[in-house]
This record gives structure tokens, sequence and C-alpha cells, in this order.
């Protein structure tokens, strides 16, 4: 395996489990804690209620842009504001998982993996918008 592949590779796994970790995200706001239950609880942390449609609607749309491979940059920096406010609501809680109501470790590295997809620049192995743009693209064989 060369080391594009890898590259490739690697890319695909940080995308697709990104991708499949802010889908459940979204969806437990959504089915679990239902949109009334999220409300609630965003305006007890301080948030306006009405933020949560748009933070469901950022991780569904922009995990399931990383599981397909398409925007997988644009995807991955939207998510970030997101985790930028879920840090803020587990900040008091410590640093720890497993502090009651949960620490800031996790929020932090969810931003953290979202921003190295956004620096690494590419959408990775079995991205739909590379395979698209490899269908597309004239090929370039050199003489």
């Amino acid at each position: 395996m060369s080391p594009d592949n890898n590259r490739s590779y690697a890319i695909l796994i940080l995308r697709v489990s990104l991708g499949v970790l802010f889908i459940a995200h979204g969806l437990a706001k959504l089915l679990i804690f239902t949109l009334p239950g999220t409300v609630a609880f965003f305006e007890a942390v301080g948030f306006a209620g009405v933020l949560v449609y748009p933070v469901v609607l950022i991780e569904l749309l922009g995990g399931s842009l990383l599981v397909l491979g398409v925007y997988t940059r644009w995807a991955s920096l939207s998510l970030v504001p997101v985790m930028i406010g879920a840090t803020t609501v587990h900040w008091a809680n410590g640093w720890a998982f497993n502090a009651e109501n949960g620490g800031w470790e996790f929020p932090v590295f969810l931003i953290m993996a979202c921003l190295a997809l956004f620096f690494l620049g590419e959408d990775g192995a079995f991205a739909l918008s590379r395979r698209s743009a490899t269908a597309i693209a004239p090929s370039h064989s050199r003489a």
C-alpha cells in the first residue's frame, strides 16, 4: 500500500466515523430527547431554544455529507461552531467524560478532529465527490 493510499484510507476512516457520530447526535436530539425536550435543554443552559433547529440540521446534514464524502472540508468546518457551543455547556463539569453531565474533553476532541479533516483538504477514499470529479475530469496522460 502506498503512502497516498494510506492517507486516503485514513481520511476515509476519520470522515465516516465523524459523520456517523454527528448523525447519531442529531438523531438523538430529534428522536430520543425530542425537539421540544432539546429546546428546553438549550434554554436551561442559556442558549436560545430556536438554535436547536439549525444545530440539528447542521449535525444531520454535515454528518451525512461527511459519510458520503461530499464537501468534506466545509462540512467538517460547519460542525466546529456546534461543538464550541457544546464545549461551553460542558466546561464547568471539568475535563473528564465521566464527570457528572459529561466533561469538555469529548467536544474539544471533536473540534480538533473536524479541524484536522478540514486541514487535510481531501475527501479520502470512496468519497462521492472524488468519484464524480474523477468521472468528469479528463485524463491527463503524458506522451
